[in-house]
């Protein structure tokens, strides 16, 4: 393998090239005889090519994310993606399948041949254009997001700015705010449904193309879902109406009845009910990377050293900006074995609750890199959001500022019962965003008229989140799915959260019982790379489950922990 050798070591190089330039180690690789004598040299020749196609396709795709407005960025990524990437997809194919015909097995690569057979399965040349355009798409849907920004009180303020005024007393100024990020939005409107209808008519000859009657069969096998069904998922919806929704009833009832209203408003939810001032976390970033940093130190002394880490290689992009598209993420760079996050903070106790979510990410990327071959880094997303989910409740206990954290005692008790209150209040909403997804696939030629899929998303909301009193507002309702990127970038990736999150509780629940033995096991588990997800949920101290039981057991620690913070704050 001496032509690896010639491999840059810095992805920026690699992200210049042409394919001609990379075509020749895939050559070598296809070539090269595969024995028990060469198989690792063989797959780390692989890991080395792959790695640097991830990591110039991540770091390009966050030069995009931090400023949607650069169109140099914006061509930089799609030329990469077309002339590099989606050039790289029959070369992989190629060596997916010299490794399955080998017969060979590499210890610790039980799941990792399972997937690699599944993508050869569904492996079509032809859909690489396809995945090119959806990517195009993506970035344009980040576009007309990103640039979405109002004038409030005589300056331009972005949507994501325009979150902490909901968390003010006066309910005058939390309706205002709300109601000029809801009319704004839906200027948007048109030009959505329009990449709505271009992003369904790509998704059905995708799955047409790889032999599927539907775009759902497609994309769970391309999700490599192999430890579950869609059936589990409707299962999961039951249970969550059955045993979550009441339980967020009562936790909307309890808001209603508090700040003394008739209804509950959609600019009512982030209010704190007792008229208490709205959490302050921080000034400014730097406040918030170096208040993070103590409390990860204070959950476990290595994971602090890795966060610091991220700190002085400058991997963290936290502040909000016009043009910055919305959300937060965090992504891999492959050859470094170093994560990356980004996300956008404006002074909210969300920001760090995020944060806090994002580095359980990067602390799993961590974890893996030491796992020789890139075949073993693909783990589950349903165990990478136990990952993040989990980090946000382990840490959640060093919040005062006695641990070095952001909250006076009240305070960090309140912002634990907000964060508690949420993990309820987000099954309901989880469950109407995955159900929507699994009736757009089922039901293709309806999805494809916006007007359907708002009557669609209008009534699962109805369902599941009953309490919020939208009148007035239909139109803003119906058009949620809009709001959710998932449903137009990622399609079908949010059960994941909703289980991850179930996941993370049991960890959580854990750690009240043995907080050093908890942190250990999640490490574990973070560490164990691509495994079945059973395994991976067991490892951490967890149950894979759908049914009731576990929700119940679940809601009633939440609601029994949130009591006992009430004690100390309300």
């Amino acid at each position: 393998m001496s032509d690896r050798q010639s491999l840059p070591s810095d992805a920026r190089e690699f992200s210049t090239w042409s394919f001609d330039r990379i075509e020749p180690f895939y050559r070598e690789l296809e070539r090269a005889l595969v024995d028990k004598s060469n198989l690792d040299s063989w797959l780390a020749g692989w890991t080395a090519t792959y790695a640097l196609i991830r990591e110039s396709y991540a770091r390009l795709h966050v030069d995009v994310a931090s400023n949607t407005e650069d169109a140099e960025a914006r061509d930089r990524f799609h030329r990469f993606v077309e002339d590099v990437y989606l050039a790289s997809q029959p070369w992989e194919d190629k060596l997916k399948r010299k490794l399955l015909a080998s017969g060979l097995e590499p210890e610790g690569f039980k799941r990792p041949l399972e997937n690699l057979k599944v993508e050869s399965e569904i492996y079509r040349e032809d859909n690489l254009p396809l995945f090119a355009r959806e990517e195009k798409l993506g970035t344009e849907y980040d576009k007309i997001v990103g640039a979405q920004t109002v004038e409030w009180e005589g300056e331009e303020v972005t949507i994501s700015g325009l979150a902490k005024y909901q968390q003010e007393e006066d309910r005058g100024t939390r309706e205002k705010a709300w109601t000029l990020a809801a009319e704004r939005q839906l200027q948007d409107r048109e030009a959505i449904n329009a990449l709505w209808s271009e992003f369904m008519s790509l998704r059905r000859n995708l799955s047409a193309n790889a032999g599927f009657e539907n775009y759902r069969d497609f994309r769970w096998k391309q999700l490599l879902r192999l430890d579950y069904t869609p059936s589990d998922c409707l299962e999961f919806q039951a249970a969550i109406e059955k045993v979550v929704v009441p339980a967020a009833t009562e936790v909307y009832e309890k808001r209603r009845k508090r700040l003394g209203l008739d209804t509950l408003r959609p600019w009512d939810l982030e209010v704190d009910p007792l008229a208490m001032p709205a959490l302050r976390p921080f000034e400014d970033v730097e406040e918030l990377k170096e208040k993070t940093a103590g409390i990860f130190g204070r959950v476990d002394a290595e994971l602090g050293e890795r966060f610091q880490t991220m700190r002085d290689e400058r991997l963290l992009d936290l502040d909000n900006r016009k043009g910055k598209a919305p959300g937060g993420f965090c992504t891999f760079f492959a050859a470094s074995r170093r994560p990356f996050i980004f996300m956008n903070a404006v002074g909210l106790h969300r920001d760090v609750q995020t944060l806090l979510h994002e580095s359980g990410h990067a602390f799993h990327a961590f974890e893996i890199s030491s796992l020789p071959y890139h075949q073993q880094w693909k783990y589950g997303m349903e165990f990478a959001e136990v990952a993040s989910m989990s980090m946000e409740l382990l840490a959640a206990r060093f919040l005062d500022e006695e641990s070095g954290g952001f909250y006076p005692t009240r305070d960090a008790a309140r912002a634990r019962i907000e964060h508690l209150e949420k993990l309820i209040l987000f099954w309901p909403y989880m469950a109407v965003v995955d159900a929507f997804q699994h009736w757009v696939y089922d039901n293709h030629e309806a999805a494809t008229d916006p007007s359907d899929c708002d009557e669609q998303w209008a009534a699962l909301w109805r369902r599941f989140l009953p309490s919020i009193d939208y009148s007035g507002f239909e139109d803003v309702l119906a058009t949620g799915w809009h709001r959710k990127l998932h449903i137009h970038q990622v399609p079908f990736y949010y059960v994941e959260y909703g289980l991850a999150q179930l996941g993370a509780v049991q960890v959580w629940m854990n750690s009240l019982r043995d907080y050093e033995r908890s942190v250990a096991d999640y490490r574990r588990a973070l560490a164990m790379g691509c495994a079945p997800l059973p395994s991976l949920f067991a490892t951490a101290g967890a149950s894979f489950s759908f049914g009731q039981q576990a929700l119940e057991d679940a809601v009633q620690a939440i609601v029994a922990t949130m009591g006992e913070q009430e004690a100390q704050c309300c």
